[in-house]
């Protein structure tokens, strides 16, 4: 019988047998105790970065959708180099100031810079830090969309660096590392709705707001449309985005357990209903279900959920994304229109903004049942507003910082190596001006 398959039957049945032996033993176990599984906690650690790396490429496409043609090359470059030179810049330092021996009160770490304890006896440590400097750079590729179309590659190589070396990994340090002040506090953050998504979205605003708007965007004091040239493109990020988030929250398990297919599940469904509402509140403001709006309220979605995604019920989850969904249409229309932040792609309301009320929701719609979230309950759930406020202390001391923090570095840029082209490479596009080429060539149109 074997024999009368087809060449892809048996390629495929071969697939199944080798799924039935080494990999479904694994899921049929009642329980899963982190010490009699370290194999699959590492390649559960492992396949979670791949997806979370993944997400650079959702964030290429998205950014160079949401942007125009003659600036495509300049979009990709500057999400190629996040993370090639952000990668570098963590091994050598950032990785020590969040993860290294907490210094001053758990303001920051200093010790294993280059992971110099980890060896052939702790290679898992190796698997840690490709999943934190993913995580890096994410949040370090947020800043390229608020600042697209007018910013100088080379000072983009720099800020791009410093922020994966040390804004982002004192952050960490804070929250993530054990020791950090806010963990001491009680703040919680599963996955990085304030240490990945507010840092890039509260750094990405102070970028915006030194580096001004694009020519054209504000005429006589009021704000212009510079659509995107390519919307199917953005689709495929966001979907590439939704499908690398499942990495994101999940993975932050940081083992293999039984609560991943619940934060996959809330990860989905504040996703779904952050798109709904979105489309929905962008309809009741225009008139029309606007695409772009309805893509951006699916990413809202899944950065609100992703700090409480381990800590609240699916229900919650959906109130979460959902409102997500509403916040985000209403800041980029504030931003845009009202303090005149030209923020091509809505980064700052994606990322900052959602994250902020992703935070916040933790300390509403916690409940001390799911294992892996906060252990405690939250406001709604009869906990008080106790751990609120804590959320809320992490939510502005992280703003304090990186506002600061990218503030001075956007300014020392600009007064020294410039952070902005000259006029005419604006319009012609960045393509041709800082890298001699074009996305389209021969279909190029200037505007």
């Amino acid at each position: 019988m074997i024999s009368k398959l087809t060449k892809t039957g048996k390629v495929l049945l071969f697939v199944i047998v080798l799924l039935t032996i080494f990999v479904f033993p694994i899921f049929s176990e009642d329980e899963i105790p982190a010490e009699a599984n370290t194999g699959s906690n590492y390649i559960w650690l492992l396949l979670a970065a791949f997806l979370v790396f993944f997400m650079q490429a959702g964030f290429a496409m998205v950014e160079t959708g949401f942007t125009r043609a003659k600036n495509g090359v300049n979009i990709l470059m500057k999400n190629l180099m996040d993370f090639s030179g952000g990668a570098i810049a963590y091994f050598l330092i950032g990785w020590g100031i969040m993860y290294g021996v907490s210094k001053a009160g758990g303001l920051f770490g200093w010790s294993d810079f280059m992971l110099t304890s980890a060896g052939a006896e702790n290679t898992y440590q190796y698997a840690s830090w490709l999943f934190q400097v993913v995580f890096a750079a994410t949040a370090a590729t947020i800043v390229s969309g608020a600042m697209a179309e007018r910013t100088k590659f080379s000072s983009y190589l720099i800020y791009s660096v410093i922020i994966s070396a040390i804004i982002y990994p004192v952050v960490g340090h804070w929250i993530w590392q054990g020791e950090g002040w806010l963990t001491k506090l009680g703040f919680h953050d599963f996955a990085g709705s304030t240490v990945v998504h507010s840092v890039g979205g509260w750094a990405a605003l102070m970028g915006a707001i030194i580096l001004g708007p694009r020519i054209g965007k504000y005429v006589k004091g009021k704000a212009k449309a510079i659509p995107g040239h390519n919307i199917p493109l953005a689709a495929l990020g966001v979907f590439i985005l939704w499908f690398g988030w499942f990495g994101f929250n999940a993975g932050s398990t940081l083992e293999f357990n039984e609560w991943i297919g619940h934060i996959s599940m809330t990860t989905a469904l504040a996703a779904s209903a952050g798109a709904i509402m979105a489309m929905i509140t962008i309809w009741l403001i225009q008139k029309k279900p606007d695409g772009s709006m309805s893509l951006n309220g699916a990413l809202a979605g899944l950065v609100g959920i992703t700090a409480p995604c381990a800590s609240v019920s699916p229900l919650s989850a959906i109130i979460i994304g959902g409102l997500a969904g509403v916040i985000v249409v209403l800041s980029v229309i504030f931003i845009d229109k009202v303090l005149k932040i030209d923020d091509p792609v809505g980064a700052v309301s994606v990322h900052g903004v959602c994250g902020v009320w992703g935070t916040l929701a933790v300390g509403l719609f916690s409940q001390e049942k799911f294992g892996a979230g906060a252990g405690y309950n939250g406001l709604f759930f009869g906990g008080g507003f106790k751990m609120f406020g804590v959320q809320a202390i992490g939510v502005l001391a992280v703003a304090c910082w990186v506002l600061l923090t990218a503030g001075i570095l956007f300014l020392t840029l600009k007064f020294t190596v410039g952070l902005r082209v000259s006029k005419e490479e604006e319009v012609k596009g960045l393509d041709i001006g800082e890298h001699g080429m074009e996305a389209y060539s021969g279909f190029q149109i200037i505007d």
